[in-house]
């Protein structure tokens, strides 16, 4: 398996150097009284993990969501129950689909659409990046009309990942996100504080308005909703898709994506 994924690493036990092989890592079920055990060694997958220091504040989102997910009952007819990870999911020959709210997040693409695709991201993260500039446009373009397209925040690779979700969410106050969203994306000028600036210079935004925004941090806790989200379904890695509930984990390729959304049409 070579899914292209950025992960949290289980800093208790192991260190990984970037672009390694994890050997170690496991896969998790739960017990019948609801405890997460561990499994059996997981497949061999290549993976980049993060340095303890580089997710703290993701440690922190994640404290705060194990909280709150027990009370997140946003699971539909014929979806897992709050205590079904994707991991468990993915590592399982089942079919199984996860009930995913499309709620307010910014969306792209007809609402009665027959595909809903929603991706779980970090503008920071460099298989993320990959898989918008190789297979996000071509696929759209090769369903016109028939996927809603969803982006939820899943900022996990430091503080600057935060501050990059929240600059796209100010943006969107100015009817700017997806051409803003498309600049980050782009890593023309990076991440920072000049970056967004100049992002918003380059869009025609009001550049002082959104740095205005950014620095207020108005959008902080809706960004640690998505996370708290993401962390309750039991994702671990960005970027992760669900194809009308349908988990796919890392940058796929284009005929991945194909292959399930043809299957969903019945084609």
């Amino acid at each position: 398996m070579s899914d292209d994924l950025v992960t949290l690493e289980n800093a208790t036990n192991r260190t990984v150097p970037e672009g390694g092989k994890d050997q170690s890592f496991t896969n998790e079920k739960q017990s019948p009284n609801g405890d997460l055990i561990e499994n059996s060694p997981a497949e061999k997958d290549e993976y980049i993990t993060i340095k303890r220091s580089h997710f703290t504040v993701a440690l922190v989102l994640i404290a705060f969501a194990g909280g709150m997910a027990v009370g997140y009952q946003m699971w539909g007819r014929g979806s897992p129950p709050p205590n079904v990870l994707i991991s468990q999911v993915t590592n399982s020959q089942e079919s199984v689909r996860f009930d995913i709210p499309v709620d307010d997040q910014p969306f792209i693409g007809p609402e009665d659409a027959p595909i809903v695709l929603v991706e779980f991201s970090d503008f920071n993260c460099p298989y993320c990046r990959k898989w918008h500039q190789e297979t996000f446009k071509p696929l759209l373009e090769s369903y016109p009309g028939q996927i809603l397209f969803v982006y939820r925040d899943y900022p996990i690779l430091s503080q600057e990942s935060v501050l990059a979700a929240q600059a796209a969410a100010c943006a969107n106050e100015q009817d700017g996100y997806w051409e803003y969203h498309n600049a980050l994306f782009s890593n023309k000028y990076k991440l920072g504080s000049k970056a967004y600036e100049t992002y918003a210079v380059e869009l025609g935004l009001n550049a002082q308005e959104l740095m205005d925004c950014v620095e207020s941090g108005r959008y902080e806790d809706e960004i640690a909703i998505d996370t708290q989200f993401a962390t309750s379904l039991g994702i671990t890695g960005t970027p992760t898709f669900f194809i009308n509930g349908i988990p796919l984990v890392g940058a796929q390729s284009l005929s991945k994506f194909i292959q399930i959304i043809d299957a969903e049409l019945g084609l």
